[in-house]
């Protein structure tokens, strides 16, 4: 079995962010970058499935050449070769993320494309399904669980929902989306440390894959979240009451 596991590299989520003096983004001197937290549970799912059906598992990532670093993550963990497409800088749209996707998908025919949910800098919850389109693939999306049965022809996949849970059991080629309750992330030993190092990870241009690199969504400008109000100290639970009610309107 061949799976394909998307890595996207983001700012570390525990940093303090600083924005540009003309808001037109973020400051990135000095910042730190990790991978995406939901593309962890996504690399773990897809070392789970090896180790129950083997096969490999491939990190894809796009970017310039500093990603690597996010792919030799994936590869410290366990999987076994990384892929980079390069040709553009990482602030793109689902769309065209969604495309590159599809265009590596043909390229190497893989069983199982696993994505995270979402990443933490655009939070916009598209590429996944977008790909699915694309590709005219069935989907499961915020897998909290997953299992291949039926020989390694279905995938089946529990999602939470309102209420409680749903299993679905979708056909292989397959795209999978991890919610964070899907598992535990390992970390990567020293040995599989050691080990990324000499796995390939193979270049690709956005021109090789015939990709058109145009995006829909442009991002005009950022603004800081307003700053939380200072609380108050009321004299009496009457008064309390009162302020639930009239002001905070929430009684």
């Amino acid at each position: 079995m061949k799976i394909f596991v998307a890595a996207k590299r983001v700012t570390d989520p525990d940093a303090t962010i600083r924005l540009k003096t003309d808001l037109s983004g973020i400051e990135l001197d000095g910042v730190e970058y990790k991978v995406n937290p939901f593309d962890e549970n996504a690399i773990e799912a897809a070392l789970q499935l090896r180790e129950s059906q083997g096969g490999e598992v491939v990190v894809v990532s796009i970017g310039p050449d500093e990603v690597q670093t996010t792919i030799r993550t994936g590869l410290a963990m366990g999987a076994d070769r990384g892929i980079l497409v390069t040709g553009s800088d990482e602030h793109l749209d689902g769309d065209l993320v969604a495309r590159i996707f599809a265009a590596l998908w043909k390229r190497e025919n893989p069983d199982v494309f696993l994505l995270g949910k979402q990443c933490i800098d655009g939070d916009s919850n598209q590429v996944g399904q977008l790909l699915a389109e694309y590709l005219d693939l069935p989907q499961a999306c915020f897998a909290s669980e997953l299992e291949i049965i039926d020989g390694g022809a279905t995938a089946r996949v529990s999602r939470e929902v309102d209420g409680g849970i749903e299993v679905i059991d979708v056909t292989l080629p397959v795209v999978i989306i991890a919610d964070l309750c899907l598992n535990e992330p390992r970390y990567a030993s020293l040995f599989g440390i050691m080990k990324a190092k000499r796995k390939t990870i193979d270049t690709v241009s956005i021109d090789e894959l015939g990709v058109i690199p145009e995006q829909k969504v442009k991002t005009i400008l950022y603004n800081k979240p307003s700053e939380r109000q200072a609380g108050i100290m009321v004299e009496s639970v009457t008064q309390l009451v009162d302020k639930l009610q009239n002001e905070a309107r929430v009684l």
